[in-house]
């Protein structure tokens, strides 16, 4: 059987917290590029989704087209019967 010494605990302690402290200074050091370059390609994202819902396809900018609501009586007489109530007191 096996035992640890207090030599290879204090080394994989200190090989722990070197990573740790190691990982830390490297988050502080490429953190913001690294959000900066995130940012960047989601708002390159939403600006070429916003043009594609600005410039639907097939018509040229400058164009005009009315669309006219098609004539005719729409509305239902069929619905029901209104009925008035009177409120109790």
């Amino acid at each position: 059987m096996q035992e640890a010494s207090l030599q290879g605990v204090l080394k994989v302690i200190l090989i722990i917290l070197l990573i740790y402290y190691g990982l830390k200074v490297l988050t502080r050091l490429f953190g913001p590029l690294l959000l900066r370059y995130v940012t960047k390609k989601a708002g390159e994202k939403f600006q070429q989704q916003f043009n594609q819902y600005q410039q639907p396809q097939g018509s040229d900018e400058g164009d005009v087209t009315i669309e006219k609501k098609p004539t005719g009586n729409s509305s239902n007489k069929d619905v029901g019967e209104y009925i008035d109530y009177e409120e109790i007191d």
